[in-house]
């Protein structure tokens, strides 16, 4: 079953392979209050609502999507920027329905600075309605969806920052 999520995935990033062309748009879906409960890398459970009063970047992501990779860099300066000028942020990366071996192989590699979060059963992926990967979900400091953005993208842009900082104003 893994594997035909794999497969459908890959498919589906069709739709996202052009780094840098996305843009954030503002959230009109149906998932009200958004809910994340999963271990890191080293067994720690993180919840959505205990970064409350933070702007939450939330990817789905995968190994094996050339867009997720590409933008990781772009998500380690991006979370470098924020902090730099005190917005307060917090990047919760959910690799989708991987296994923690994969996942640490990756990691090693790419070397992500940011909280990834482990789904080795995917059940986040239909709580989220999440179709391809990546799929970003940026949330506002009430705990509530204010961006989505499916595709890969420079996440250090100008453009994303001045969104997110804005954000963290309200």
């Amino acid at each position: 079953m893994i594997n035909a999520k794999k497969i459908l995935l890959l498919l589906l990033l069709g739709l996202s392979l052009s780094i840098g062309a996305a843009h954030l748009k503002p959230y009109s879906g149906s998932i009200k209050d958004p809910v994340i409960s999963l271990k890191d890398l080293n067994g720690t459970t993180h919840t959505l609502a205990q970064y409350r009063g933070k702007v939450v970047l939330v990817q789905f992501w995968a190994t094996y999507c050339p867009p997720c990779v590409k933008e990781m860099p772009s998500m380690n300066k991006l979370q470098d920027k924020l902090a730099e000028a005190g917005v307060p942020f917090k990047i919760l990366a959910i690799d989708m329905a991987e296994t923690k071996a994969e996942v640490d192989a990756f990691v090693k590699k790419i070397k992500p600075e940011f909280t990834i979060l482990m789904d080795e059963t995917g059940s986040s992926i239909g709580q989220w309605n999440v179709f391809a990967a990546p799929s970003n979900f940026i949330i506002n400091k009430q705990g509530k969806i204010a961006y989505t953005l499916f595709g890969g993208v420079e996440w250090d842009s100008e453009e994303i920052i001045e969104k997110i900082t804005e954000l963290s104003k309200h």
